[in-house]
């Protein structure tokens, strides 16, 4: 996962543990090899005949839209799901290009929902979320590909969407991002040209999704649809967004301390001084020192490790397993897979978009959502088992968050959510509702609750994308 969060953690637990008796807490602290949540991918060994990337900007613009449609199928890989894939440049003078993967709905594509997913980061490309979490292949045990029986594509177009430029596969010439309106534009060009090309899904709902860092992306979208869609010649039908163990609102949502000493994580001298930390990176940002916010979570953690040696994405798992990232960076590595999917040998992950996006990571995004919400629906859910963006932080924000149905949200009590598995009713989790804010805690799932309970993220996504309520009363 992402770099700013890990780094968020693991920086005040190293601080604390340095403003503390190290001889009572030596055990608490292991050592292992830095790495992001997601990992950065080595996929640019040059392969042989890879083909060029294919922008199919300049063909839209001429109302090529068949000829640009037939170049952007997806042809000679796992033909059992029909895709297409290529580049929409979003930025003429930098020559800035998003990747994107779109597949059509295996169900009724005429008339089901089409859903964006957005990685987090900022940098972790949407492959992840298509290959580990959701999309319509996954890897077996042996590194090979099949189908997904829990896939959003059974019964969702999906289109994954490498973003910002310089994510992933997609590129640009020194047109980073800085913000989160630079995020937000570039994306909403994409989609405008998305839905040129691909007209036919202009009027299906339209559905925003994406995890922890896209908590900021996901507004910064859809307040720009919002903002242009009144003018627009293509316009896009917006009717949700679903976030992820999303970071949003950093004041709140960097408050470890108190967590992790109520689950016995820290103990009380270690918790006293990561609350020091935290409030010092809380003051900078209500003073609106940025800079001085991300330097604070800017250090050289490769050789720090997380106390107990827990995965602070999943509590439970000691380590996490590689294995899917491994397969996918051969994959990606692949002649074949380049060319079908029409990259070439572009450079996958440029490793910028980190670093110009640093100013902007303490910036709360939270206002976009309380005023998305009077427009609307909204579904904020989290894994129960995840600390990097754990759920009573989110709570808090939420609490502290200023939209129509507020007052109503703070007197709600939430209710169970139970499903079917197996055969048995299952608890999935908890559900509140207040206007067009829907809060779910999703049990036994990390950060990545559809990789961790891909059944349930299968029966909620499948109910909000069509306004149908988590919860039957």
């Amino acid at each position: 996962m992402y770099t700013l969060l890990y780094n968020i953690v693991l920086i005040l637990f190293t601080i604390a543990l340095k403003s503390v008796n190290t001889s009572g807490h030596r055990d608490f602290f292991k050592k292992p090899p830095f790495k992001d949540f997601y990992g950065k991918l080595d996929a640019n060994i040059r392969v042989g005949d890879a083909g060029e990337p294919l922008i199919l900007t300049d063909l839209i613009k001429n109302g090529d839209i068949i000829w640009a449609k037939g170049k952007a199928k997806v042809t000679d890989f796992l033909p059992e799901v029909s895709s297409y894939a290529g580049y929409f440049r979003v930025d003429e003078t930098y020559n800035s290009n998003l990747f994107f993967w779109f597949f059509p709905s295996q169900n009724d594509p005429a008339n089901d929902p089409v859903i964006l997913w957005l990685q987090g980061g900022p940098g972790a490309t949407s492959m992840f979320g298509l290959f580990q979490e959701h999309g319509p292949f996954e890897f077996n045990e042996k590194g090979e590909l099949g189908l997904r029986n829990t896939s959003w594509n059974l019964q969702h177009s999906v289109i994954y969407i490498d973003q910002p430029a310089g994510t992933g596969w997609s590129f640009t010439n020194k047109g980073y991002a800085q913000n989160q309106t630079k995020v937000g534009d570039d994306l909403y060009s994409a989609l405008v040209q998305f839905f040129t090309l691909f007209d036919e899904y202009q009027s299906n709902p339209f559905i925003i999704t994406g995890e922890s860092y896209a908590g900021k992306y996901i507004p910064a979208i859809a307040h720009a649809i919002d903002k242009y869609n009144p003018s627009a010649s293509v316009r896009i039908n917006l009717q949700g967004l679903a976030i992820g163990n999303g970071l949003t609102d950093p004041k709140y949502q960097v408050k470890y301390a108190d967590y992790l000493y109520k689950h016995g994580l820290v103990d009380l001298n270690t918790k006293n001084n990561l609350e020091k930390t935290e409030n010092q990176i809380i003051d900078y940002i209500l003073q609106e020192k940025y800079h001085l916010a991300s330097n604070s979570i800017n250090f050289d953690l490769n050789d720090i490790g997380v106390a107990c040696g827990l995965d602070i994405y999943n509590y439970l798992t000691l380590v996490s397993d590689d294995r899917a990232q491994e397969y996918m960076e051969q994959l990606f590595q692949r002649e074949d897979l380049r060319k079908a999917i029409h990259v070439g040998n572009t450079e996958f992950d440029d490793k910028n978009v980190y670093s110009n996006l640093s100013n902007d990571i303490p910036v709360s995004q939270a206002h976009l959502v309380a005023d998305l919400l009077s427009k609307y629906r909204v579904l904020i859910y989290n894994g129960q088992l995840d600390i990097i963006v754990a759920y009573p932080m989110t709570i808090d924000y939420l609490q502290n968050l200023k939209f129509d149905a507020s007052e109503v949200y703070a007197k709600t009590l939430r209710q169970i959510w139970q499903t079917k598995f197996s055969e048995e009713d299952v608890i999935a989790g908890y559900v509140k509702t207040a206007g067009n804010l829907t809060e779910i805690m999703v049990r036994n799932a990390g950060h990545m609750v559809p990789t961790n309970q891909p059944h349930f993220a299968l029966e909620m996504i499948n109910k909000f994308a069509r306004n149908k309520a988590i919860v039957n009363n």
